[in-house]
This record gives C-alpha cells, structure tokens and sequence, in this order.
C-alpha cells in the first residue's frame, strides 16, 4: 500500500511502492488491452483534473482512468474557471474540497503548487506535470514500458538525450530508475543540463556515442522552447545536427534497444521519424502504458484513503 494520500513524485517513493504500481498497471493493461474498460474500483468517487497548462496525453488519460474505475470525472481548465477571476490555487482546492471531490490530478507551470495544494486538501493529489520539477506518473507509465520489454529494470542502461534542464520527466526518471536498479546517462549542450544533475546520481556523458553505447533504451526529450528565455543552443537545425538521435546511431546501442519519447515529438529534431515509427520504437505503447499506471495510482490511493479513513 502506498504510505501517502498524494502522489507527488519519486524523488520520496519507495522502490517498494513503485513495484506496487508497476505491478497493478500490468494487470490492469492486460485487462484493457482484452476490452474490458469498466471496472467498479472507484465507483461513487470524484476525480477532478486541474490543468493550468495544455496536454493531451497525460490529461486524456487521467479522465480515461478515472471513467474506466467507475469515478464520476470533472475536467476543469484553468482558462474557463474562476483562476481567471484571480482565484487562488488554496481557494480552488477548498471549493474542491466543499464538493467532496476524492482525487484531484494537477499540472501546474509553478514548481511545488501540487505539494501546495496537497497540504491543503483533503483529496488525494496526484501531480501531473509541476514547472521543471516532477511528471511522477509519466516516469512510472516509462518504466512499465521498459519492464514490459525486458522483463526487469534491475541493470538497464537508460540513455535521455535533449532537454533535461527543463525536463520534469527527466528529474522523474532518474529518481525511479535509480531506485530501481537501472543506470540513467544523460546527454545535452551543457546549457540543457541543469548544475549538480550528476550529484542526483546521472552519469554525465561526454558525446551522443557515450551515452548510447550498450544502452538499453534510448529516450529523447523534446526541445521546450516555451520555457526558454533563448540563447542555450543556436538553432534547432544545429541542435538536431549535434545531438538530436540519428538512425545509424542506434547500432551503437545493445541488440535489443528500444526508443521512447514522452511525446510529443518534434519529429527529425530529438529523433529521425524512421526511429519514431520503427520496429524498436515504443513512444505508442508508452501512451496506453500512461492509462494503465494512472488507473493504479488511483486504485492504490483510493486503497489507503480507505484504510486512514479520509
């Protein structure tokens, strides 16, 4: 059972309770993937998703959760709600709260405003996506894609080539897969690695080849213009020549390497499009990997409000 009413991030989850994820999702994929989209897990319980910034996937697939649990679900959107009128993140949280709300799901641009909002509600947050801090759920839906595929993540080389300045599942991944046995290898322009990365336990790598050598997975990231101020690398054309993942690159790799990408993809910068669409890409899977891992973080929530009595 997971030891808190929120989630949050992994930089304080277990390697315990990550298994406990992994595993629900599994069944719960299996299940999906047969047909079977109504469960009654959550049935009589509200999830509400609280996004202050645009997504597709993550947010489709909490309400997706959330409606295949048997949970009433509520999307609101910060554009078309009182946060327009000059409502506070507490204030929303405490109307939430008045109407008896259970789960809330949240991104927000502000580092922190999913810990903020869970330390003044009575619901379970579960953060999706918080500034360039954490994206827990989209590490956890990476690693269940990795562990479906080779079987355990216990000494997997996971190279992330792009952006991991600004890169929230970046910070995720590493603090799960280092958790959980796997080794993380990062490579960027030095203005894209964020001071003090290696200290959170990234082997730095010196050139694309380094990172990708004998690695297991390749994951790029995309290029976040909008959280940049400009000026970290001269244009995408060179930054796609000097470090985006070219397709005789993958040879470097181990024989059974796979290709991920939390999407979306600038296609022909991160990666070439014949490593998106190929045999070894995962980025497809990925995505039903994220329904299946939100509809265990919702489970396993709802287990322990449940047992505390909340």
């Amino acid at each position: 059972m997971l030891k808190s009413k929120d989630l949050l991030g992994l930089r304080d989850i277990t390697a315990e309770e990550i298994t406990e994820i992994l595993d629900l999702a599994e069944s719960y994929k299996r299940q999906v993937k047969a047909g079977d989209k109504k469960f009654s897990d959550l049935k009589g319980k509200t999830l509400v998703t609280l996004f202050y910034e645009n997504s597709t996937r993550t947010r489709t697939s909490f309400e997706l959760a959330g409606k295949y649990l048997g949970a009433h679900e509520v999307n609101i959107s910060a554009s078309s709600s009182s946060v327009q009128k000059g409502e506070t993140l507490i204030d929303t949280g405490k109307t939430l709260d008045a109407l008896q709300t259970d789960f809330i799901a949240i991104r927000h641009p502000m580092a922190g405003a999913p810990h903020l909002l869970g330390k003044t509600v009575r619901a379970s947050v579960l953060n999706g996506g918080d500034g360039m801090n954490e994206h827990p759920t989209q590490a956890l839906l990476d690693m269940l894609t990795m562990r479906e595929t080779f079987g355990s993540l216990t000494g997997l080389k996971v190279a992330i080539m792009g952006d991991i300045k600004h890169s929230r599942v970046a910070k995720s991944n590493l603090f799960g897969l280092s958790k959980m046995g796997a080794e993380v290898w990062v490579y960027a322009p030095r203005t894209l690695i964020p001071a003090g990365f290696d200290e959170l336990g990234a082997h730095i790598a010196r050139s694309r080849e380094e990172a990708i050598d004998s690695a297991n997975v390749v994951m790029g990231l995309r290029i976040q213009l909008e959280r940049q101020s400009g000026g970290l690398f001269p244009s995408l054309s060179e930054y796609s020549q000097f470090y985006g993942v070219k397709d005789n690159m993958l040879k470097l790799a181990a024989p059974n390497a796979i290709i991920m990408h939390p999407g979306p993809v600038n296609r022909g910068i991160e990666l070439t499009p014949s490593l998106i669409d190929g045999e070894q890409s995962r980025i497809e899977d990925q995505v039903t990997s994220g329904l299946s891992v939100r509809m265990a973080a919702l489970k396993l929530l709802c287990e322990y409000r449940e047992k505390n009595g909340l």
